[in-house]
């Protein structure tokens, strides 16, 4: 697994089709393959690029790394407050609503 961003390394977007995903790794590897330059190679470049597209083109490894490193969202809370009516007056009818543990003080 690449140490970097595979996105960048490919030089597509998070939200790249698969078609474009391929065609940024092939012109990559055109560029870098070590039978098509004058320069010498650079073999961990080349390395870096087979290992990002060997991430991005399979769709379940593709989605667990957007799981993994998904830029942070603020999250909703996961239940909204309940309203409270608080009533003054006291029915004697109705028992208290007790919450553990309750003391009552008398006098």
């Amino acid at each position: 697994m690449p140490r970097h961003d595979p996105y960048r390394i490919l030089g597509v977007t998070r939200t790249a089709e698969d078609g474009e995903i391929t065609a940024a790794f092939r012109a990559l590897v055109r560029a870098l393959h070590p039978d098509t330059r004058r320069e010498p190679a650079d073999p961990a470049r080349l390395a870096e690029v087979l290992a990002a597209y060997r991430l991005l083109r399979d769709p379940r490894r593709r989605a667990a790394y957007d799981r993994r490193h998904s830029p942070t969202t603020p999250r909703e809370p996961e239940s909204t407050p309940i309203p409270v009516r608080v009533r003054t007056g006291h029915s004697p009818r109705q028992p208290d609503i007790r919450v553990s543990p309750v003391r009552r003080h008398f006098g």
